[in-house]
């Protein structure tokens, strides 16, 4: 009974040290999240992910190595709002540059380390290669401006650095956009410590002895962010569209299709694990590829289910596509290169029959003896022939057992009259009498 009472005890002591240790290990960890290249909304999925991922592991901090040239806006808001969120500490260290919606990213984290050459600012908001209109300036300048603030740092530095209207005198004039070296950013109090590594940046803030998991991100993460790139997603819809209109254009093994789906799946899937697009917008596009495909192969003419399947086809992309100007920008690049694709293809590759119907293919080569009415004029001049008709002063010549329309330079010309080519003046054909007389 006794042993039994022992036993009892020492399982229930060893349970509770298996349960404590771990805890105990979770909580000495900083769970680095990268930050590199552009702001996409795969990368906003991504860093929400791992703050999740810390969260459950009870993580001491959340560290965000940044470096970026900045990105969607909305992405980043998205990023900030998650940040803020959290329980957990929050860090940023800058390992290289934090522009534009990068700079949002950090002032959404409690303590900032940027490493000597690191800048930070340039954060305007633009449409496209335009600055964005002065209500999204407003807002995004506001937001930027309420992230630093909440974290203890000068609001109007942050506003700055997205508003080119605010001047900070020794600073930044108006009409410029601020961005702050690592010795200006330390200096304004926008940055906590200058360091120059991740360690040190560690140590700086009290986690020196902690241990450190870097997330990598699932496979499916690091696809959905590399489709969603601004320069790679209207790349995958141009060589889609191609493939699939080179597919149906030409003869061919399927290769062309093959790719063209490829790139689609790509496209659509990577969108929607991205969280940009839900599944209505791949419905959407596959419906619109069989209204055009019905079209074009099997309804004459063109008329409701070619149009209704373009516009399903663009709005697909419109309700994929992570911003309206993304949209708009992959739907002028994909039609561009979809156009000039196809007419290099069908200018190599043999086309499908139905396709002849909409090409004049024939060709009157002068190998196979054809002459244009210009040539043809010139091989007359200075022969001799019969006229057919009066010449008032047009008529009708024969000529080498052809009957040829003519003028006379001479006034009226009997029929039968023997008469000679003088000149051919592009096509006209200028005939005098000739010396034999006017009959034979």
């Amino acid at each position: 009974m006794r042993v039994k009472k022992i036993v009892t005890a020492l399982t229930a002591v060893l349970i509770f040290i298996l349960t404590i240790i771990p805890v105990y290990a979770a909580s000495n960890l900083v769970y680095v999240i990268p930050v590199n290249g552009v702001i996409s909304k795969g990368l906003s999925q991504q860093i929400g992910a791992g703050i999740a991922e810390a969260e459950k592991l009870d993580a001491r901090a959340i560290m965000l190595e940044i470096d970026t040239p900045g990105g969607a806006i909305d992405a980043a808001m998205n990023i900030s709002k998650k940040l803020t969120a959290t329980r957990i500490p929050t860090i940023s260290f800058i390992s290289g540059d934090a522009l534009s919606a990068g700079a949002l990213i950090a002032f959404s984290t409690k303590q900032i380390a940027i490493v000597p050459g690191g800048t930070i600012g340039a954060a305007e908001p633009r449409q496209g290669s335009e600055k964005a209109d002065e209500k999204i300036v407003s807002a995004w300048t506001k937001k930027l401006a309420a992230a630093a603030q909440a974290n203890g740092r000068d609001p109007k530095i942050a506003g700055a650095m997205s508003d080119a209207d605010i001047e900070i005198p020794g600073l930044v004039a108006k009409g410029k956009l601020l961005t702050l070296t690592h010795s200006q950013a330390r200096e304004t109090g926008m940055v906590d410590a200058v360091v120059a590594s991740r360690q040190e940046a560690l140590e700086e803030f009290n986690y020196g002895d902690a241990q450190i998991t870097v997330r990598q991100g699932t496979i499916a993460e690091r696809l959905a962010r590399w489709t969603t790139h601004p320069y790679i997603s209207p790349i995958l819809l141009m060589v889609g569209m191609a493939g699939l209109l080179l597919e149906v254009l030409t003869v061919g093994f399927g290769v062309a299709g093959t790719i063209g789906m490829l790139a689609m799946a790509l496209f659509f899937g990577g969108h929607y694990l991205a969280g940009a697009s839900g599944a209505e917008a791949v419905l959407m596009f596959l419906v619109g590829l069989i209204l055009l495909a019905m079209e074009i192969l099997v309804i004459p003419g063109f008329g409701i289910a070619g149009i209704g399947g373009i516009l399903m086809l663009i709005v697909s992309i419109f309700l994929a596509s992570v911003s309206v100007s993304q949209a708009i920008t992959s739907l002028l690049v994909a039609v561009v290169g979809s156009i000039a694709l196809l007419l290099v293809s069908i200018r190599f590759l043999p086309t499908r029959r139905w396709w002849q119907r909409f090409i004049l293919s024939d060709k009157q080569e002068r190998s196979s003896g054809y002459l244009s009415s210009d040539e043809k004029g010139e091989t007359y001049l200075g022969k001799e022939g019969r006229a057919r008709t009066p010449l008032r002063p047009a008529g009708t010549v024969d000529l080498e057992g052809e009957p040829i329309d003519v003028v006379t330079d001479q006034g009226f010309i009997p029929r039968d009259t023997m008469v000679k080519v003088v000149r051919v003046e592009g096509r006209r054909i200028v005939v005098r009498k000739s010396t034999e007389g006017e009959k034979e």
